[in-house]
């Protein structure tokens, strides 16, 4: 740090080298600092979308963080990552924060490849203390004297892998890792269950003391009897400050309790910081922040502003207004199906309005579930559901289905329960990147026996496949859908639960596809059709298991192009080609797919890149029909 720069009141960070700088500012400095960390969190998000009431509330955790650890030999691991945004400007990256979640800029999460200082990936939630203690572990083992620090939030506590790796963690006393709750009342969406309730009563305990020293003050300055009476109420609060604080269930895991600490006050959380380090052994710190802080329309609304589009800064207001969306679709149809039918109950997983469902909580509340971050929880409780002739549907992201595969197995499929999945946000989501694009979940269901997949292309085609995945199925039952508003050029009249060709007389030639692709196929035909190049289509709608029929179908063609929206290996296309090839068929067959992880772009982008749009998809049909000309 600059000579002529520790006597100013007012530090930028353009004038800092960071991280190593913050340990050498004052108090007065760092409060600045923050306001400006606050300003650009603010102006950058406002432009690119992002997560902001998260990192609104981290600030000063995170400059203590930084100015108490020696990142990268001290490990900090950020729990989700969408809370990661303040430690990125802080480890040399503010420069580049303007190109936040935009392609080939820096990722909306921690990302090993992009910085030394982002120890661990971190896209889901409730990994960060298994990931910290492996480490901790490992520097153990290496002989090297650093901390794992783990910072998790109240809501993400809500998952399974937290209570696993504390009751692990907690065993080995003489290792450095240090566990911070970043507790702010919320996760998502507000924080639901016991958890919430004794994370509450745990907060109230500050408060407790604070006002028990209060009034032993008071009643000391009494003449005569202040002093016995203050005793005597010492005594009987005594009392009550040791059942509450005898059972902490971190402590019985462990680890020291530490807290709670005000998450806004610097110099307490660095009191704590100090006192936990010196420990050399399992520490969780509790500290109380609040969502949004110092943007005031964060602060009313943290929910809606965990997650936001673009927004105008004076108003708060999203520049694009909430039109309707295939999740908002989902989630009216299911309220509305459910007038009539007392047996669906609807669940979610932090996600009531990220999913739609809350138009059926406020109509049903009573057959209503939000189970927290708990996706492995809510399959198995579905299935419970479903064994007692109940008709339980899951709305949960593609991404995060994958947590529960072996739910889906064991708990439902096996036992042929009927459970119905809303997979939201399937295929390409965008800015979110690697750790959020639903590429996964169809080669994930299609290997799990007697289960099937919908993947509707349009409102109208969901409505109809959530009817028949509730009312004609039995077993384990997908309906997918992409992230975003449907986009249709072609004639909605023809719409169906099944398949439908669409044919032109003597064409060689085949497309296949389904869901949002059909209306990037259906234009690529068109653009064909002006350089006299006659394509049919088969739109899939009932994509897995597949109607023989079909198969035999698409064999008389020379030529079957098969596009599809998800990670090749496992995919629909593939097992459509190996059935084409049972039944002895010798054509041109190739498939256009996802083949690794998608980088963060917007969706058109994503797409492109993948020979997924329209003009990509004729692209390729042009060059399959020129190199088979050439043979």
């Amino acid at each position: 740090m600059k000579e002529n720069l520790k006597d100013s009141e007012r530090i930028t960070l353009s004038e800092l080298d960071l991280p190593a700088d913050l340990r050498e500012l004052s108090y007065k400095q760092c409060r600045y600092l923050c306001s400006e960390i606050r300003g650009l969190l603010v102006s950058t998000v406002s432009k690119t979308g992002g997560h902001l009431a998260s990192n609104l509330g981290v600030v000063e955790l995170t400059l203590a963080l930084h100015r108490n650890f020696d990142s990268p030999d001290d490990k900090i691991v950020w729990d989700v990552g969408h809370q990661a945004y303040v430690h990125k400007i802080l480890t040399g990256r503010a420069e580049q924060f303007s190109t936040l979640r935009q392609e080939n800029g820096i990722s909306g999460f921690p990302k090993p490849s992009e910085s030394v200082h982002d120890s661990f990936i971190s896209g889901h939630s409730s990994t960060s203390v298994s990931a910290a203690y492996g480490m901790a572990e490992a520097m153990k083992l290496q002989g090297k004297e650093g901390y794992a620090v783990a910072v998790i939030g109240d809501g993400a506590m809500t998952g399974g892998m937290f209570y696993e790796a504390m009751n692990n963690a907690g065993r080995h006393q003489d290792r450095n890792m240090i566990v911070i709750l970043n507790d702010n009342n919320m996760s998502i969406s507000k924080s639901v269950g016991a958890l919430s309730k004794y994370l509450t009563n745990l907060r109230n305990t500050e408060n407790y003391l604070e006002t028990k020293r209060r009034v032993e003050k008071k009643l000391l300055r009494v003449p005569i009897v202040g002093a016995p009476f203050a005793k005597g109420i010492k005594n009987v609060k005594d009392s009550v400050k040791s059942a509450i604080l005898e059972s902490n269930m971190f402590e019985d895991m462990g680890f020291i309790y530490l807290g709670p600490v005000n998450g806004h006050n610097l110099q307490e959380l660095e009191q704590v910081i100090h006192m936990a380090k010196s420990f050399h052994r399992p520490v969780f710190i509790h500290v109380k922040t609040v969502k949004g802080k110092g943007y005031l329309p964060a602060e009313k609304n943290p929910g809606e502003y965990h997650g936001i589009s673009k927004f105008d800064i004076v108003t708060g207001n999203p520049e694009v207004s909430a039109d309707e969306c295939f999740s908002t679709v989902f989630g009216k149809e299911l309220a509305r199906i459910a007038d009539n039918d007392e047996k669906i109950c609807a669940i979610t997983a932090a996600m009531k309005y990220g999913t739609g469902l809350q138009f059926f909580a406020s109509k049903h509340p009573e057959r209503f579930y939000d189970v927290g971050i708990a996706e492995q929880h809510a399959v198995t409780f579905a299935g419970g559901l479903a064994s007692m002739g109940m008709t339980p549907v899951f709305a949960v992201y593609s991404t995060f289905l994958q947590r529960a595969y072996d739910q889906l197995v064991h708990d439902v499929a096996i036992g042929g329960l009927h459970v119905v999945l809303g997979v939201d946000r399937a295929g390409i989501v965008g800015e979110d990147g690697e750790t959020h694009q639903g590429l996964l979940d169809v080669p994930m269901l299609a290997t799990i026996p007697n289960t099937v997949i919908y993947s509707p292309s349009c409102y109208d085609e969901l409505k109809l496949c959530m009817k028949k995945a509730i009312y004609d199925e039995t077993g384990l039952v997908a309906v997918r859908y992409p992230r975003g508003a449907e986009k249709v050029d072609y004639n909605k009249s023809y719409v169906s639960t099944d398949y439908i060709f669409h044919k032109t007389s003597g064409s060689d030639t085949l497309i296949i596809t389904y869901g949002r692709l059909y209306n990037e196929a259906y234009k690529a035909i068109k653009m064909l059709a002006k350089d006299n190049i006659d394509c049919d289509v088969l739109k899939l709608t009932r994509i897995f298991p597949a109607v023989p029929e079909v198969i035999e179908s698409a064999s008389y063609y020379k030529r079957i192009v098969f596009f599809e929206e998800s990670i090749g290996q496992g995919s629909i296309s593939e097992l459509f080609g190996e059935q084409l090839a049972e039944i002895g068929y010798n054509g041109d067959y190739s498939r256009v797919t996802a083949e690794s992880f998608v980088k963060q772009a917007s969706v058109t982008s994503c797409l492109e890149k993948l020979g997924l749009t329209c003009d990509k998809m004729a692209e390729y049909i042009r060059g399959r029909i020129d190199a088979d000309a050439e043979t």
